[in-house]
């Protein structure tokens, strides 16, 4: 077959790899920051500048991810710690749902992945409704126990927190300890972590761009209500990283602003891979009704978007 001649496959392969060179070099930039986070920052740092009252802790905590951007997939553990060490659940929560999205990192992948006019005020509509989800989400949290949000095993451990507060911070201390080989070995996993799964993604994508009839797909971006939902589906299945689920959402031509809006709002916050990392903390009980209430207040947000005049729609 001549080089000239198109064919699916080779569609498909442009597809790919135009998408992958697109979001692959903000993946690595995220997780290399997040690798000298884990490195040089003691755990209970952040817990040390919030303010004492509760409600304005949840709200800088909102913010936190500005100062200490964590993508999705590296947040979970460090969250794990910060509670461990004594950081309030609320602010916890608020801080893990906020950082993969609120941050420098995100907006400027999320102005590259889209054009035009779109692209400022889909980036800054991003960011404001993922801080107000996750501020009001850590208000409601705020009013349930902690026995019935963490897992037992963690309750037990923050219980011991201040034996291990001073054998880490000793470690952080001893000059002999190679910080850098901890920053790039942290930075090296959880970039193989993150390609598998943003590669994966691509792999749909593309698929979905080159090999599927879009009639089909168009049917369910004729309606926001149909729309936004499936989009959020779609987002929690695929599983991608918030440096570079933009350029996914992008290619998606045939949904509304709204409906990619959603999907780049919920996906960082739940999904496939997120579930089984929040079971390592979170009670089976709290994690669903973390996935229900979140899906439920994303899509009433954008669902009435329609009223909002939206560029490029």
């Amino acid at each position: 077959m001549a080089f000239n001649e198109p064919s699916q496959i080779g569609d498909f392969l442009f597809a790919f790899l135009g998408i992958l060179f697109e979001g692959a070099p903000y993946i690595l930039l995220g997780t290399i920051i997040s690798g000298f986070i884990d490195a040089y920052l003691p755990s209970n740092i952040m817990d040390r500048f919030l303010p004492k009252n509760r409600y304005f802790a949840i709200i800088i905590s909102g913010l936190l991810g500005a100062i200490f951007p964590v993508c999705e997939c590296a947040i979970v553990p460090v969250i794990r710690r910060l509670v461990q060490k004594g950081l309030p659940v609320s602010c916890a929560i608020t801080y893990m749902l906020s950082a993969p999205i609120v941050n420098p990192i995100v907006a400027i992948s999320t102005y590259s992945a889209f054009s035009g006019d779109d692209a400022l005020f889909m980036t800054l509509s991003r960011i404001g409704v993922a801080y107000f989800v996750t501020v009001l989400f850590g208000f409601v949290i705020h009013q349930f126990s902690v026995r019935s949000i963490l897992k037992d095993r963690l309750l037990n451990k923050i219980q011991k927190a201040p034996l291990s507060a001073v054998k880490e911070e000793a470690k952080l201390a001893n000059p002999r300890s190679d910080k850098l080989l901890i920053a790039l070995r942290s930075s090296s996993r959880d970039f193989l972590d993150v390609g598998m799964y943003f590669i994966i993604g691509v792999m749909i994508t593309a698929l979905y761009r080159t090999q599927i009839d879009q009639s089909i797909v168009d049917g369910f971006g004729e309606s926001d209500w149909v729309g936004i939902p499936t989009m959020m589906i779609l987002s929690f299945v695929l599983s991608l990283c918030s440096t570079s689920d933009a350029f996914i959402a992008s290619q998606m031509l045939s949904f509304s602003a709204s409906a990619k809006l959603a999907f780049l709002t919920y996906g960082p916050m739940m999904d496939v891979k997120l579930v089984f990392m929040y079971g390592a903390i979170f009670k089976p009980k709290f994690v669903m009704m973390m996935a229900i209430s979140l899906f439920l207040a994303i899509a009433i947000i954008f669902g009435q978007w329609g009223n909002i005049p939206v560029p490029g729609t």
